[in-house]
């Protein structure tokens, strides 16, 4: 196995969720390009970034973890090597970041401990699956390609990824994009595909309030939990269990 690019000093270069709200809506970030979809024939293009900074905020104050959650957290980090450390990497304008990093907020506060975000990109959005982190030296792309996304017999740079780690940074559980009862791929093909009588334009917009919709709704709240049910289950089963 590779020797890892995560150690004690580049993780204290990430940000506190604090600094990362901050962030968000700072002039540095809002210069950067954001993801703007895929072409149909493959690539993707950069849009304009938006100010994400009161949706983190939102999300954050509306968060809570339930009482079994917390009282999870609280035994796993008490444990012998148990979890001590959380890294996330994350680009504001993805909705699954949005959903989810100010829930992984909460649960480091509930478990004490200490969470950095990084930045995938740098200035300019990632244009492909697999990055290079010779042609974008300002980007996290090494951190990235330590926890590429695997799936569909592919791989894919996927974000959020959320890393937890003993105090001597030995991994312990990687959560990548989304929980597994969050079917996306076949939610949004069903939101994207065009309705009958529907001009492209047309299909754009209504795809657009839908999926606005969605992510202001409880569903959101449901998959951002079942997420960090996941963790804690994954997280339980190494301490109790070891790797298999």
């Amino acid at each position: 196995m590779a020797k890892s690019v995560v150690n004690a000093e580049r993780f204290a270069k990430g940000m506190t969720f604090d600094e990362y709200v901050r962030y968000a809506g700072s002039p540095e970030n809002l210069a950067r390009e954001a993801w703007g979809g895929y072409f149909p024939d493959g690539g993707s293009f950069s849009a304009p970034r938006k100010d994400n900074s009161a949706v983190l905020r939102e999300r954050y104050a509306r968060a809570r973890l339930s009482d079994h959650q917390t009282a999870a957290i609280k035994w796993l980090v008490a444990q012998p090597n148990g979890p001590a450390k959380i890294l996330v990497i994350s680009e504001d304008w993805s909705s699954d970041c949005r959903r989810d990093v100010p829930v992984l907020a909460r649960l480091s506060e509930a478990g004490g401990m200490e969470l950095r975000i990084f930045n995938r990109d740098g200035k300019k959005v990632l244009g492909r699956r697999r990055p290079d982190p010779a042609a974008a030296p300002d980007a996290n792309h090494d951190l990235m390609l330590e926890f590429m996304n695997k799936k569909n017999g592919a791989e894919w740079a996927s974000v959020p990824v959320a890393v937890f780690y003993a105090k001597d940074f030995r991994e312990l559980h990687r959560h990548i994009e989304y929980p597994a009862i969050y079917h996306k791929d076949r939610i949004r093909g069903h939101q994207q595909a065009a309705r009958p009588g529907e001009s492209e334009e047309q299909r754009k917009e209504r795809d657009r309030r839908e999926f606005l919709a969605l992510q202001g709704s409880p569903f959101f709240d449901v998959w951002a939990c079942a997420g960090i049910d996941e963790t804690l289950s994954a997280l339980y089963e190494k301490m109790v269990v070891g790797d298999s």
